[in-house]
């Protein structure tokens, strides 16, 4: 593995020990190496107030800049209702629950999975004897 491949690895550990510190719910690691320029790991998680996920996006930042020296960009911290922090390799957004299921990130960023088939409906089809 190449130094930067570890130094990747090393963050995205480091964002899922923080998130699981900081006891976020429902946390998803998506890869997006070779799939995508912005970076190699996507992390989606959910606190349980805005104030949870204000406090998560905050120790993370901490975190990862006393960790690797690089500053984090972070955007959403003021509502905190969604945070994405920006950490180059990896990008984390951080939800309330009902936001991350209105905006489900999970499903568009889901590479190469074949959408679940709906369920057929129900169809009231009049009987030959009551046409």
């Amino acid at each position: 593995m190449a130094a930067g491949d570890r130094a990747v690895e090393a963050l995205h550990s480091l964002v899922l020990a923080s998130l699981d510190d900081d006891q976020a719910l429902d946390t998803v690691s998506i890869p997006l190496a070779g799939k995508s320029s912005i970076a190699d790991h996507m992390v989606i998680a959910s606190g349980r107030s805005t104030r949870q996920v204000a406090s998560m996006a905050s120790k993370l930042a901490e975190k990862i800049k006393a960790e690797t020296g690089r500053p984090t960009r972070i955007e959403g911290l003021p509502t905190a209702d969604w945070v994405l922090i920006d950490a180059g390799d990896v990008i984390v957004h951080l939800f309330r629950p009902e936001v991350r299921s209105f905006y489900n990130l999970e499903k568009m960023w889901s590479f190469g999975e074949a959408p679940a088939a709906p369920e057929p409906a129900a169809v009231n089809e009049p009987s030959p004897g009551n046409a």
